[in-house]
């Protein structure tokens, strides 16, 4: 019984070190500064897929690129498509460890291009921008 726990155990660490990306794996998305914010959308390929993403979106200071503390954070996306309705999907954000890193994650239908907005609102200040990104 101790070496099926112990066997258990290891495996579990390891899952979980294998689960965590740092900062230096993860490969931008988009980058797109608006006034003093710099927002960044990254993710282990660099791009999104069709189904279940994963990615960490960061905000920080384009005067020192300091990390911005935003408590508020959304990301919303939308797709165009003549004769229908905008196909619409928000993405789920929880704060990381390190301020101004926000880990996500969004679920896309199809592939296409997409309308992204990052809205925040925090003690730094309140803001938001809009950009394209394609899903493959």
């Amino acid at each position: 019984m101790k070496r099926l726990m112990t066997t258990l155990t290891v495996a579990a660490l390891f899952v979980m070190a294998a689960a965590h990306v740092s900062a230096a794996d993860l490969k931008p998305i988009q980058t797109q500064k608006t006034k003093d914010v710099v927002v960044t959308l990254a993710n282990e390929s660099g791009q999104w897929k069709q189904g279940k993403n994963e990615f960490v979106l960061e905000l920080t200071s384009a005067k020192d690129k300091q990390p911005i503390d935003a408590s508020k954070v959304s990301l919303n996306t939308s797709m165009t498509m003549p004769g229908m309705a905008p196909m619409i999907a928000g993405a789920t954000l929880s704060p990381d460890k390190t301020p101004g890193r926000y880990l996500g994650t969004i679920t896309f239908p199809d592939s296409g291009t997409r309308q992204v907005t990052v809205t925040w609102d925090g003690p730094a200040g309140k803001g938001s921008t809009k950009f394209s990104v394609s899903v493959r």
